[in-house]
């Protein structure tokens, strides 16, 4: 499937999830500077928040684009767009001195960032079996969530420190870091370009280290012969893929289930300023300290979530006898890979929904600072869970189109994601913080047997897929 073995495999992983923790980050890193934004632009706080929904809504949109763009031409080649996009984004934002100039340029700044999260779930398809993809995805989504983690700890910081330009050119700091990083060393792994990283690509697409030594940085394990593998069939770029994705059966109800599941975990960190302000009398400095449970809750289910997958199919497969043979890809045709990956959200989502009715409540019922930091841990714990299972699943539905697969849930999740963290404000503020989470809680609960739906059907689904593209 990949001759690169699993050292190469995981270094690659590394280095896109490490350019995946720009987007959590770039999203996360903002949160503690909104009361001062608020008073720098002479705005309420609901306004600055209209600012974390364009993002949100630009996000979405720009994967789209970028994810189709990665399946045709390669991912190196979107790593560059989205990197030269965003360094521009970061300037922009440091020295404009208008709440229309941070409105704009922070979409320009998500439409940079957004694609590299897209981009490190496609990197994983191009390596990984569906029988080893649970482990890779967790690996790959690492970064984006040590993002949630410490994003607004750097922001607090910054922000306390020397103001709330400093963020921005932090950002500039990091992502050219970053860039220079990619250009370098990062070779081109889309299987409709290189195969199974046996063919070269075009010439303008080699890294730096492939020119000056006159061969690819990582090598191939040259104790395995591979011979060279046929590139996955080229494809016209089509920007219409994700909204097809979307509408599709099957997908379009996983889609669905994880755009409300992301409109809850969006409305929880953006009012975490408000609530820790209003009950704890927090600065920036301080509430970026409170998003580190749930930052460090995302990581642990990155990594405990992909692990419980690969066992879960390793378990049904032993279970069905159905044969898995290393370092090659399995035929789904025959396995029930919607089970495989549910029974592992499951138990996510039930958690997800008695947590967050928790921490809602919790704010009235004690004046304990642990409580609601522990359930900021678990809802984290739970929410990412499930989606790192969804996006996974997704990459299983689609493996010759992952970045237009991933590029459809972000787009969902992303607008519904926006239309929430627009609505929990007001909302809040009229029912209190306790409703507003049972509200969130009944959503998630309602829209679960979307989960039966594709449990039941999704192999026939698949099939139907399959027989249509042939």
């Amino acid at each position: 499937y990949s001759i690169f073995n699993r050292k190469e495999r995981l270094l690659l992983v590394f280095l896109g999830t490490f350019a995946a923790f720009l987007s959590p980050l770039t999203a996360n890193v903002y949160y503690p500077a909104i009361v001062e934004l608020s008073h720098e632009f002479h705005v309420s706080t609901d306004l600055i928040n209209l600012t974390i929904t364009v993002y949100l809504i630009l996000q979405g949109l720009a994967p789209t684009f970028i994810g189709s763009i990665s399946d045709v031409i390669g991912r190196r080649p979107a790593y560059m767009i989205c990197f030269m996009v965003y360094f521009a984004a970061n300037v922009g934002l440091a020295l404009q001195n208008s709440f229309a100039g941070l409105m704009v340029l922070r979409c320009i700044q998500s439409a940079g960032s957004s694609g590299t999260l897209t981009l490190a779930n496609a990197l994983v398809a191009d390596l990984a079996t569906s029988s080893e993809r649970g482990s890779y995805m967790g690996y790959a989504t690492l970064g984006a969530f040590f993002g949630q983690a410490v994003g607004p700890l750097i922001g607090g910081l910054l922000n306390a420190a020397l103001g709330w330009r400093s963020i921005f050119w932090f950002l500039v700091i990091f992502s050219a870091t970053v860039f220079l990083i990619f250009i370098i060393v990062v070779p081109e792994t889309c299987r409709a370009v290189v195969g199974n990283g046996s063919i070269p690509p075009q010439k303008w697409n080699i890294s730096v280290l492939g020119y000056l030594t006159g061969r690819r940085f990582l090598q191939p394990n040259p104790s395995i012969p591979v011979p060279e593998s046929p590139r996955a069939p080229r494809r016209p770029i089509n920007l219409l893929g994700t909204v097809q994705i979307m509408f599709s059966k099957g997908a379009g109800c996983i889609l669905l289930y994880t755009g409300f599941l992301f409109g809850g975990f969006y409305t929880q960190i953006a009012m975490v300023p408000v609530n820790f302000t209003e009950h704890f009398g927090f600065n920036s400095r301080q509430i970026g300290l409170c998003y580190l449970p749930f930052g460090l809750g995302c990581m642990a289910a990155a990594l405990a979530t992909g692990k419980a997958m690969d066992w879960n199919f390793q378990r049904i497969a032993k279970k069905l006898n159905y044969p898995i043979v290393p370092g090659q890809q399995n035929d789904l045709s025959k396995f029930p890979i919607e089970m495989a990956r549910i029974q592992i959200v499951i138990p996510l989502a039930f958690l997800g929904c008695v947590t967050v009715v928790m921490y809602g409540w919790m704010f009235h019922l004690t004046k304990s600072l642990a409580a609601p930091l522990v359930l900021l841990f678990f809802l984290g714990f739970s929410l990412i869970g499930a989606f790192t299972a969804f996006s996974t699943l997704l990459v299983d539905f689609y493996p010759d189109s992952p970045g237009t697969a991933t590029a459809a849930a972000n787009l969902l999740r992303c607008w519904m994601g926006a239309g929430a963290v627009a609505f929990i404000g007001p909302l809040q503020a009229k029912i209190g913080s306790g409703f507003a989470c049972v509200a969130v809680a009944i959503c998630w609960i309602l829209s679960s047997p979307l989960l039966w739906i594709v449990w039941k059907h999704g192999p026939a689904w698949r099939e139907e897929r399959r027989i249509k593209a042939e």
